[in-house]
């Protein structure tokens, strides 16, 4: 599932921006398989699998999991993507 920016009570934009997050890579909203959390990560292309995708048409359930930090866990850990943030990555090219 393809998203925008809008979430219920979490602010997307504010958790991109934070060092959590990454520093490259596109932005999905993404599960922590230890401790449960939902958080936006950047991932790269590769990592989720899809090297020749178009990001702005990927599919969360075209990707595969992949490793990120997870503060909560205290290490790297396996996050499953749940949506690509389509609006957020359009936002940052200025679209």
């Amino acid at each position: 599932m393809s998203v925008d920016t809008e979430s219920d009570d979490r602010d997307l934009e504010a958790e991109l921006a934070s060092a959590e997050a990454g520093q490259s890579g596109i932005p999905v909203d993404a599960v922590c398989v230890g401790c449960g959390r939902t958080r936006v990560k950047r991932a790269s292309l590769e990592e989720l699998d899809q090297p020749d995708a178009d990001p702005t048409a990927l599919e969360a359930s075209d990707c595969t999991s992949f490793k990120h930090v997870c503060y909560p866990c205290q290490g790297a850990t396996w996050w499953n993507p749940v949506a690509v943030l389509t609006g957020l990555l359009e936002s940052e090219r200025g679209e």
